[in-house]
């Protein structure tokens, strides 16, 4: 059975990680949210979130919006490749509700799977 946990190994914790996804990333994106992906050597994906509270004001939506960011990743960390992901919240993201948000996401993760090398 696939365990769909989600433990420290899965996420990027350090600016470093941070800075290596942003040196030279691959792109995929709507107008409200961009998911950057750069491969890694682990054999798992990382996720790392960036919501600015310039682009989304309200805490309770910034928290929402990682929530359901988390969640997809989470349900999807076997089908994606091995890379790490950032996933950043453009202006009109809080505007989304949980099904756009989450629908929107969904697509942005297969194209990182398109995308990705070797698949």
């Amino acid at each position: 059975m696939v365990k769909l946990a989600f433990p420290r190994e899965l996420r990027l914790l350090t600016p470093t990680h941070f800075t290596f996804v942003f040196q030279q990333p691959q792109r995929a994106g709507t107008p409200q949210i961009t998911i950057l992906g750069r491969q890694n050597s682990l054999g798992h994906p990382r996720i790392g979130l960036t919501v600015a509270k310039k682009n989304v004001k309200r805490a309770h939506e910034r928290n929402r919006i990682k929530r359901l960011t988390r969640e997809s990743f989470r349900l999807r960390q076997h089908e994606l490749p091995s890379m790490d992901f950032v996933v950043v919240a453009k202006k009109g993201v809080a505007d989304l509700d949980n099904r756009a948000l989450s629908e929107a996401l969904e697509k942005l993760w297969r194209r990182h799977c398109r995308l990705a090398p070797g698949s």
